[in-house]
């Protein structure tokens, strides 16, 4: 797992329930999604300056 993941997969599980349910479509990675979120919004950036991992 790379350093970039503040969540481990017991917090992921327990948020689990609030990530909306996949209908026919390949479901992204939340885990990924929720810490692009959580990295803007600690570093106050825009999301193209954000990196890419």
């Amino acid at each position: 797992m790379s350093d970039h993941f503040w969540l481990n997969d017991a917090q992921m599980a327990g948020l689990g329930s609030y990530f909306p349910k996949s209908h026919d479509r390949p479901r992204v990675d939340d885990r990924r999604v929720l810490l692009g979120i959580i990295f803007i919004n600690r570093n106050g950036l825009r999301w193209r300056d954000a990196p890419r991992e």
